[in-house]
């Protein structure tokens, strides 16, 4: 954590524009890229969550993660990495502005923030887990309380290269500290061939979950994939890059290693009731098992693994809110010219958006629910109205911002009736609405 502070001090120096501390400067090499996004994707859901998802129900087709996200990652490269960058944007925010209007450009921003927020919050909630399990005498709210100052001042001084930058030490401590733990513990589950005889065991690895209908698992694998390919988060990476291709292939390298160091923590979830039998939260399975297991030099290396991967997100998710609200919002309404208070600005961004995130990860059901929730939030409408934008000239600023406001309308109206598949729905209905309208647009510009 010394050195990452360090890193984005040496890198704050640096920093002169509103580029600088957004976008990198548009230097980002193949590498950077690929590990930033690979360590930003790689948060607390992926290790904290998945584990304890797979500790309590197993594997299935109902577990999109890793591979949902990973598939996701691989499907921007493939479909919108290439489009997005020859744009030049700043912010995802910024195609609205340019395809159909200012308003729509700023709706597009309130809506997008609340995402990045709630994902930032999984992952304070998750630091917090570390701290208390570490320390006994630490409460929940208190490390709560530290996890989230320490994440906003790391993240408030750097920007994006400073976040890159440790994204590639993080990548690499993510994966050293995971292998080591996969390595250690297993003989105490019984090795390969215990690993073995639960990969066979129809009760942990199955087709179908018991209990879900084809719905439920389509819900489960449509948040990840098409609620998440447009996360600000990632698209803040790819604009980042040095070159169209740097983004593109950054995009396929960072989903192949997401995949393949997310199986480790999901392979020591389907041990987890031999290594830890009992638990009363699942989510809690990796770091009960690091300290109870391993020496204490590893269990460090655990540790700092973790805080790399929570670091990462936090670092990105509050860094994209911030330019929303910066770079769409404040800046264009109250006309800033000057670079430096700009990025003033940004940081103040950070710090309010990181006191919200706080307060929410005290209050949430467990780090998946929260991750979950940010990849649905408003994102059936960002979908639509994008992938009309990028690719048609059909519809409008009418038709843009009608589906932007029917997608969280349409989330929240289902979230609350209580049914099992709010993302399609709120998905049906942004698509809907986006085609009702788009061949009126003409009409209804001429009557006004």
């Amino acid at each position: 954590m010394a050195v990452q502070f360090g890193i984005g001090v040496w890198v704050a120096r640096r920093i002169q524009s509103e580029s600088d501390y957004l976008l990198a400067g548009r230097g980002l090499g193949l590498w950077l890229a690929t590990f930033s996004i690979y360590a930003t994707w790689f948060g607390a859901e992926t290790i904290v969550g998945s584990a304890g998802r797979a500790y309590r129900d197993g594997v299935s087709f109902g577990s999109a993660e890793p591979f949902g996200y990973g598939l996701c990652i691989a499907l921007m490269g493939l479909i919108f990495a290439g489009p997005l960058y020859r744009r030049g944007l700043t912010t995802l925010a910024d195609l609205y502005r340019e395809r159909y209007s200012v308003g729509a450009e700023r709706l597009a921003a309130v809506i997008l923030i609340p995402s990045s927020i709630l994902w930032s919050a999984a992952q304070v909630r998750a630091f917090g887990y570390i701290l208390t399990i570490s320390n006994e005498n630490i409460t929940g709210e208190l490390a709560v309380l530290i996890a989230a100052g320490f994440t906003v001042i790391y993240t408030m001084i750097g920007g994006l290269m400073a976040d890159a930058m440790n994204d590639f030490i993080q990548g690499i401590v993510i994966a050293i500290g995971l292998l080591i733990v996969f390595f250690a513990v297993l003989p105490q589950a019984g090795g390969f061939a215990e690993l073995g005889r639960v990969l066979s065991d129809p009760t942990r690895v199955h087709a179908i979950p018991a209990g879900e209908s084809a719905l439920e698992i389509a819900e489960r694998w449509a948040i990840p994939i098409l609620g998440s390919v447009l996360a600000t988060e990632l698209i803040g990476r790819i604009l980042g890059a040095r070159s169209e291709q740097v983004a593109k292939r950054s995009s396929y390298l960072g989903a192949a290693m997401y995949v393949g160091i997310g199986m480790i923590p999901l392979t020591l979830g389907l041990l987890g009731p031999k290594l830890a039998p009992g638990l009363a939260d699942g989510e809690q399975l990796l770091p009960h098992i690091a300290r109870d297991m391993l020496p204490v030099a590893f269990y460090v290396l655990f540790a700092g693994a973790l805080i790399s991967a929570i670091l990462s997100t936090v670092n990105s998710t509050l860094l994209v809110a911030s330019a929303l609200l910066e770079h769409n919002l404040i800046v264009p309404v109250f006309k800033v010219e000057d670079e430096r208070r700009k990025v003033l600005i940004a940081r103040c961004g950070v710090l309010a958006f990181g006191a919200i995130a706080y307060f929410m990860a005290l209050r949430a059901e467990g780090v998946f629910a929260l991750v979950e929730q940010a990849s649905a939030f408003g994102s059936a409408g960002t979908l639509i109205t994008v992938c009309f934008g990028l690719f048609t000239t059909w519809g409008g600023n009418r038709a843009a911002i009608a589906t932007l406001v029917v997608g969280v309308i349409a989330y929240l109206a289902a979230s609350a009736a209580g049914t099992i598949t709010p993302f399609l729905l709120s998905l049906a209905a942004s698509l809907a609405t986006y085609c009702v309208i788009a061949p009126f647009e003409r009409k209804l510009a001429h009557v006004e």
